[in-house]
């Protein structure tokens, strides 16, 4: 008597051929507790650095399909601390992040780079204060259950009109922010 049906070593095989011809795809993440997003600037030669708790990061990415990844953050401007109330106020007013009227900014990036181990660039775009500029972050990798991705990037202050007017003057505030995150990631 014949049956109609595959074997379970038939069809065991007939899926391992199928998924070892599919094409690799990008593992999906958000960001898990443990991660954090600062920046760092001078004012009058005086360093400083603060963070901006509550943001939140999506990811795909497989370091073998580089073409399928993308990364999406998303940085509420209120929170901004810098371990100084009066110059967290002047951060949240309209010569700096003007929170009344942009109170997130975003950094979408869809252009990944290998450079090289377990080194990476992301080439995107920052959206702040209503101004898009491309940014570049470049970040090592490290995977596991709770992959990693501890990143650095350069922003130009006044290419989005951070610290206009009266801050304008690059002597009192570099235009150059130094911006620093370490995110932690779980599968989504």
């Amino acid at each position: 008597m014949s049956s109609k049906f595959a074997s379970p070593a038939a069809v065991a095989a007939s899926l391992v051929a199928l998924l070892a011809g599919a094409p690799a795809l990008a593992a999906d993440y958000v960001q898990a507790p443990g991660s954090t997003l600062v920046f760092a600037s001078k004012y009058d030669g005086e360093t400083f650095t603060g963070t901006f708790p509550g943001f939140s990061t999506q990811l795909s990415f497989d370091p073998a399909n580089l073409a399928a990844a993308k990364l999406d953050v998303a940085i509420p401007l209120a929170g901004a601390k810098s371990g100084n109330p009066d110059r967290d106020s002047t951060l949240q007013g309209a010569d700096f992040f003007n929170v009344a009227k942009f109170a997130t900014a975003h950094y979408r990036a869809t252009k990944f780079r290998s450079l090289g181990g377990n080194q990476y660039a992301a080439d995107g775009t920052l959206e702040l204060r209503g101004v898009s500029k491309p940014v570049t972050l470049t970040f090592t990798w490290t995977p596991g259950a709770q992959p990693v991705l501890a990143g650095k990037a350069t922003v130009k202050r006044l290419d989005f009109g951070v610290g206009g007017g009266d801050w304008a003057d690059t002597k009192t505030i570099p235009n150059e922010t130094a911006i620093s995150t370490k995110v932690v990631l779980k599968a989504k």
